[in-house]
């Protein structure tokens, strides 16, 4: 096992708020100083971890807590973790924060409307049509964080996003 303890980055917010761009944007940026992060996509990992979700309450606590656990396993080896996912609850990223020594909390701030607009994946277009009855922040609670490491405005371009991600994570020592 490594000695050095890896970090994690927990990029939440409504879907479609930007979060997956600006983590492409802020891996291509840590590669560019010579660092790796395993990104933990919500929706990959629900592949392996929920094959078929209900998106339930009690399913989403375990879904969230497998990742989390996840998370603290590859940052204990020494390896930086970027978390792509809503975690539609503060308590999902606070048993991250417990878990994981160096841990960073991102907020992506975006109005509900401007997420519809975008709605890449048609789930705002679903929650319209009654398809589906637990889209945070529409359907279900979705809770900002309460003290966020970083706030980021996702109408912004994510390479500006991306820049004071990795500010930060230099102002609290973690690279």
């Amino acid at each position: 096992m490594s000695e050095q303890q890896g970090f994690a980055v927990w990029l939440t917010g409504l879907p479609a708020s930007g979060k997956s761009s600006i983590t492409r944007e802020l891996v291509k940026q840590l590669q560019a100083c010579g660092m790796t992060a395993v990104v933990l996509e919500s929706d990959a990992m629900r592949k392996i971890l929920t094959p078929d979700p209900t998106y339930s309450e009690e399913e989403r606590g375990r879904f969230y807590r497998a990742l989390a656990l996840i998370g603290e396993l590859i940052t204990r080896s020494g390896t930086n973790v970027i978390f792509d996912a809503t975690a539609n609850k503060r308590e999902y990223r606070d048993q991250a924060r417990r878990l994981i020594n160096k841990f960073m909390e991102v907020y992506v701030a975006c109005p509900l409307e401007v997420c519809a607009k975008r709605d890449p994946k048609g789930i705002y277009a679903q929650a319209a049509l009654k398809k589906t009855k637990t889209l945070p922040g529409l359907q279900t609670v979705y809770e900002p964080p309460m003290k966020p490491d970083v706030i980021l405005d996702g109408q912004t371009d994510p390479k500006i996003g991306a820049v004071l991600v990795l500010d930060k994570l230099k102002q609290l020592l973690y690279v």
